[in-house]
């Protein structure tokens, strides 16, 4: 890593305070401090992306995050981007280092000691507003883009998986049929998608928002409800069930901020969304259930994603009532 940032820099580095992060389920997540000769230290974070689990290129991940960044969504700035295995086993981004929570449990107990939950949820909702008045056009053609007809294309590819992993539970065939019934038209204005914007993936201090992390499944040409939903499913609130977003704030603070950046929120559009999310996370658990059943201890964890499936069907029970606020 002093090898690769001497050259990028021009100048000696010695790299020191290595730190591993626990972000990032897939990626490896590096903090270091670089000492540039004639500039000084600064922190740093490689993130690391073996070949296995790379969803785009590093290159054209930094790219989107630069772009948004110009944008006003708070990201970290890049430093340098090394598309070489040979250098550390793998392709890697360096950013600079934002110092805040990351771990969801942590950012909650740390926004109920502040109790600034619904300003930092605005924050969350105006960075989201100013990604989705970009235009997705500008983004890197590297980037996979949605079809013609998103929503269409997402419940046909959900169907399969419900069809060949949870034939004859009557929920999610139910959830199914309510899902073609109110099938929502190609979005007016198809935008730039962040894809997994959710509590985990953003970093916050005590003052607030800090920035928004891991945007390798960025997205051309989507449905913006799409990218609002997701974070508001309950899996992401942690426990703190009443509080759809991230498991600290209501809706209303949320939109408040998405709309003063320009975003338009579409209810019902956000609401189809929102169960497609669920049913779409009850055929991914039970495919991880399906695929892992050879007896190691990691298949065993794995497998026992399949007992979650009926907390999937609760979910989209109380998501398809008439009444439904959940």
């Amino acid at each position: 890593m002093g090898e690769f940032l001497a050259e990028l820099f021009d100048a000696p580095v010695r790299v020191d305070g290595v730190e591993f992060l626990s972000a990032g389920a897939r990626r490896r997540n590096v903090a270091f401090t670089a000492e540039i000769g004639g500039v000084g230290a600064r922190r740093m974070v490689a993130t690391i992306v073996p070949p296995a689990v790379e969803l785009v290129s590093v290159a054209a991940e930094a790219a989107v995050r630069e772009l948004v960044r110009a944008q006003g969504v708070p990201v970290p700035e890049t430093v340098g981007v090394c598309e070489d295995s040979a250098r550390l086993g793998a392709p890697f981004l360096i950013s600079d280092f934002v110092d805040g929570e990351t771990v969801p449990r942590r950012v909650l107990r740390l926004l109920a000691a502040g109790r600034n939950a619904d300003a930092v949820a605005s924050e969350w909702g105006a960075a989201m507003g100013a990604l989705h008045t970009l235009d997705p056009a500008a983004a890197p053609e590297a980037l996979p883009a949605a079809g013609a007809d998103p929503a269409r294309e997402v419940l046909a590819e959900a169907e399969q998986g419900v069809r060949a992993l949870l034939g004859g539970r009557e929920v999610f065939a139910f959830a199914l049929r309510w899902l073609e019934r109110r099938l929502p038209a190609p979005p007016p204005r198809p935008v730039l998608l962040h894809t997994d914007c959710r509590n985990g993936n953003l970093v916050v201090g005590p003052g607030g928002l800090r920035a928004v992390l891991d945007w390798e499944g960025a997205q051309r040409f989507g449905d913006p409800m799409r990218d609002l939903a997701w974070p508001a499913l309950r899996m992401w609130r942690f426990g703190v069930d009443d509080k759809e977003f991230g498991g600290f704030a209501g809706r209303s603070a949320f939109v408040a901020g998405y709309e003063s950046a320009g975003g338009v929120f579409d209810p019902d559009r956000f609401r189809w969304w929102k169960v497609m999310g669920t049913l779409a996370w009850g055929g991914g658990l039970a495919g991880q259930a399906a695929a892992h059943c050879d007896g190691t201890v990691r298949d065993i964890v794995m497998a026992a994603s399949g007992r979650r499936v009926p907390e999937i069907e609760w979910d989209l029970l109380m998501q398809l009532r008439p009444d439904a606020k959940a």
